[in-house]
């Protein structure tokens, strides 16, 4: 009689009704498994198989769940949860300038811990397990993605504004360089540089800015063509659209990530795709500014990666990219007048695999062998997911964010049925509404 072929070792199974893997075949599993170990992937399949050949420390029953790679935000300003609902129905220039600039003067690095952890929260409760994060007082920012325990990507943000309280450019660069020692070999952090426009910017900031990233290895990240204002401002100031003058700096790369890229004409869009620069796209902040619709099928067709960003929660106002998804379908299929433009799987690659790419991250956003074991798992029995004939379309069209019940980085749960495990959400709770009020004197 032959000996039977001993159990693998695992730290966790995970075990649920439907896997939604967004591997490269797009796989989607009926009573399912997940095999992790020190903190990845190790093998994904059929429940019954998995556990015939795993012998895990801990099992996972998520029961009438779907488990989903964790989500990307690729574009957003977390600690401005704190100037939320400060000034709405306004344009971007009203709201920067007369509302948001303002306030951002009085801020301190404990606000933003404070505003930064308050957004961490927000996402992890709606699946969300990395996010990019372009502000200020990096330090803090760091210090809330570390207790929180999420994934991230933090930009040193840059400005040629002193007169409106902001670093200097010499300043912020000197603060980016450090940042980038700072997280180098840091495992769920990286560092990146963030210019903030080329209408808050010198032509010299931003010629810095790009090399900085170079040097460093870092992503490199702006505002780009939110608005048809920004180019006609651009092209009368510098001899061309933002795209063109972007390219001169040489600031288009395959390390570049755009935020918005909504007034892109057909010329922009080839100068994006032969750089391989990409876009983050935020329907939600796009809509309620009235920016635009970014031409997000074009951008595709074109070969552009585009991921899903929600923008800061002070011009969104949430944080929910399960909300990013449905509107991204709707707007693209309303604003080409094609039903066809834009389906669920290829959003939710956007909010995924193809978020993970925009950020120079490619092994996230999906659940595969090796893979960082970075998940989000939805309750089934909840009506707006019944009766589940295809679990793409109901993560895109039907869910709203607030089904998840876990949410997990790197093998760690972070978020269970309500309750954050690395924080005391209470007290941060009490800590931001005094700091908010000091803040906007509300």
């Amino acid at each position: 009689m032959e000996n039977a072929t001993a159990p693998l070792p695992c730290d966790v199974l995970v075990t649920a009704a439907v896997v939604v893997t967004q591997n490269d075949a797009r796989e989607v599993l009926r009573d399912a498994a997940l095999a992790i170990t020190d903190g990845r992937v190790s093998a994904v399949g059929p429940r019954a198989q998995l556990a015939a050949v795993y012998a895990p420390a801990e099992t996972l029953d998520l029961g009438e769940a779907m488990v989903l790679p964790g989500l990307i935000n690729s574009h957003g300003h977390a600690a401005m949860t704190l100037f939320r609902g400060l000034c709405d129905d306004e344009t971007l220039s009203v709201w920067l300038s007369q509302h948001i600039w303002p306030a951002e003067a009085k801020l301190t690095a404990e606000a933003v811990r404070q505003g930064t952890l308050l957004a961490c929260a927000e996402m992890l409760a709606s699946g969300t397990t990395c996010f990019l994060d372009a502000y200020f007082y990096n330090d803090a920012a760091v210090a809330a993605a570390e207790a929180a325990g999420i994934r991230g990507v933090i930009c040193q943000g840059v400005f040629d504004m002193e007169s409106a309280g902001f670093k200097s450019a010499n300043a912020s660069l000197a603060e980016g360089a450090a940042l980038a020692d700072q997280l180098a070999g840091n495992d769920r952090l990286r560092a990146a540089v963030f210019p903030h426009a080329v209408y808050t910017c010198r032509r010299d900031t931003l010629e810095r800015c790009a090399a900085l990233a170079r040097e460093r290895g870092l992503l490199l990240s702006t505002h780009a063509a939110e608005t048809a204002r920004e180019n006609d401002d651009c092209l009368n100031a510098n001899g061309k659209r933002v795209i063109p003058y972007l390219q001169e700096l040489g600031m288009l790369s395959p390390h570049t990530l755009l935020a918005h890229g909504v007034a892109l004409n057909e010329s922009d869009i080839a100068l994006l795709a032969a750089s391989g620069t990409s876009v983050s796209h935020c329907p939600k902040s796009n809509m309620k500014l009235a920016s635009g619709i970014a031409p997000v099928q074009a951008l595709r067709r074109a070969g552009v990666t585009v991921g899903l960003g929600t923008d800061g929660p002070a011009s969104n106002n949430a944080l929910n990219l399960f909300s990013e998804m449905s509107f991204a379908a709707l707007l693209q299929k309303v604003g080409t007048g094609d039903p066809t433009a834009l389906e669920a799987g290829a959003v939710l690659d956007m909010a995924t695999r193809d978020g993970a790419a925009a950020l120079g991250w490619p092994e996230l956003g999906r659940l595969a062998p090796g893979a960082p074991a970075d998940l989000c798992a939805l309750d089934l029995t909840r009506p707006a997911l019944r009766p589940g004939l295809d679990p793409v379309s109901d993560t895109v069209y039907a869910a709203s964010g607030g089904e998840v019940v876990l949410t997990m980085v790197a093998g760690r749960v972070l978020y269970h049925d309500g309750a954050f495990l690395t924080f005391d959400y209470e007290k941060l709770r009490r800590d931001v509404a005094d700091t908010a009020a000091r803040l906007t004197g509300r």
